[in-house]
């Protein structure tokens, strides 16, 4: 409103307020319709708002997050007939905006959510997502091994954009929870923890409504904006299949991810994940309500990581940020092995031939142990091939097809444990030396 008083562009007060412009125009045509009804015209606009104010010599005006507009001594919402406009009359040329005391209320429920550990700087990821949210994308999915900050990320993102939402709600599903359960624990939250009342009988759909009170809970993402994010998605997938199988039972998670994207609503559902689900990639898209964001490790600013721990010689903190590939976890726990093993030199620890993994093997065991066997013989033959692996040479001692190797190398991408590179315009495929040691290791105890 402060923006389209002073004639700036739907452009101009996007930028101002970091908001997409689609958004800024949505809010905005929100208003003039609002300001249409509660001033009794034909159609108000941004163009003529201002001066068709100053006519009516308005002094008074307040605005609120549930939809309504006062102006005067009325109010008027989207709903709402059109009333007579009835104010004191004010110095003309003159527009006083008057706000609502208080923010609208966000109801949070972050009692799944861990304690936030230190940010490192990943302001180009927060941007990402806030311009996702804004656009109005429904389902986001966060993808990374353990302990690459796709947490600390999303519990940063929280603040900044808590008031666009009703309800923010964070759910683990370490314990593996069955769709109905989660539902319905959703929906009680929602309701203000009223109990959720008993399905009719017999229920249309017993397997989707059993505990949902016969309304789905896409009902309530219809009525409220909701942020519900959902942390450790990779427990309700099974080990030894392709990346985002689903354990027996837990299939209609994959159709409640379907239904989210595809159906119309403004709340925005959140996973957090160390593989991929398959219905994902079908489902994403630049231009859909659907997106995946791979996080990588950081960067420089992870060097903060070996200032904390008291690390020597900065000089060779580079190198340890590549080897361990930015994953802030994996350098707190090398740098804590540094210290109580070399007096914090870096030097030393990187002058022998192995790289030391310590507490990581623990770490990589979980990731390593969900593989299905054609999955272990790729990842072998990366681990054993010092450069880049080509996919359209394969080697005899690898006894997949040429199709089976495409899905094998899809799922390892999914789970974020290969990287590609480009050579000569063809796509190779590696893994990161720690990754790489921790293979080596695991073969050398098997003989």
């Amino acid at each position: 409103l402060r923006g389209a008083w002073d004639n700036q562009k739907y452009k101009e007060i996007a930028q101002h307020h970091n908001r997409s412009e689609k958004y800024v125009k949505e809010v905005g045509f929100k208003l003039w319709k609002l300001l249409s009804v509660a001033l009794g015209e034909e159609q108000v606009s941004k163009a003529n708002f201002r001066a068709k104010l100053e006519n009516l010599q308005v002094g008074n005006i307040s605005l609120f997050g549930n939809g309504c507009i006062h102006i005067g001594n009325i109010s008027a919402d989207s709903s709402h007939s059109s009333k007579k406009l009835q104010s004191e009359p004010k110095e003309k040329n003159k527009f006083y905006e008057k706000t609502s005391n208080s923010e609208p209320k966000v109801h949070l429920d972050l009692a799944d959510a861990p304690e936030p550990n230190l940010f490192y700087n990943r302001t180009s990821e927060l941007t990402t997502l806030q311009n996702w949210i804004l656009g109005r994308t429904r389902l986001i999915t966060i993808l990374g091994l353990s302990g690459i900050g796709k947490t600390a990320l999303t519990l940063q993102l929280i603040p900044q954009i808590q008031h666009e939402f009703d309800y923010i709600i964070w759910r683990s599903l370490r314990n593996s929870p069955p769709l109905a359960s989660l539902q319905t624990d959703l929906i009680k939250f929602c309701r203000g923890g009223a109990p959720v009342p008993a399905p009719p009988v017999p229920a249309p759909y017993p397997e989707e409504r059993a505990t949902t009170g016969g309304l789905p809970l896409l009902e309530y993402l219809r009525s409220h904006r909701c942020l519900i994010i959902l942390d450790d998605i990779q427990t309700i997938f099974s080990s030894g299949q392709l990346a985002g199988n689903y354990q027996p039972g837990y299939e209609n998670y994959g159709a409640f991810f379907k239904q989210i994207t595809e159906s119309s609503h403004n709340s925005c559902l959140i996973l957090l994940s160390w593989e991929k689900p398959r219905e994902i990639a079908a489902l994403e898209g630049e231009n859909r309500p659907c997106k995946s964001l791979p996080l990588n490790g950081l960067g420089p600013e992870s060097q903060e990581i070996f200032r904390e721990k008291g690390l020597a010689e900065p000089e060779k903190w580079s190198e340890l940020i590549d080897l361990y590939r930015g994953n802030p976890l994996w350098l707190n726990i090398v740098a804590t092995l540094i210290q109580d093993l070399f007096g914090g030199s870096v030097s030393e620890f990187l002058s022998y031939d192995t790289l030391f993994l310590g507490d990581l093997e623990s770490l990589l065991h979980q990731h390593f142990d969900r593989l299905t066997a054609s999955e272990q013989q790729a990842i072998a033959w990366l681990a054993n091939t010092p450069e880049p692996g080509d996919i359209s040479k394969i080697p005899e001692n690898l006894q997949l097809s040429p199709p089976e190797l495409l899905k094998v190398m899809q799922s390892l991408g999914r789970r974020s444990l290969v990287e590609t590179v480009k050579q000569n315009g063809r796509s190779h495929f590696t893994i990161g030396p720690v990754i790489r040691e921790y293979i080596i290791n695991k073969t050398r105890h098997k003989n």
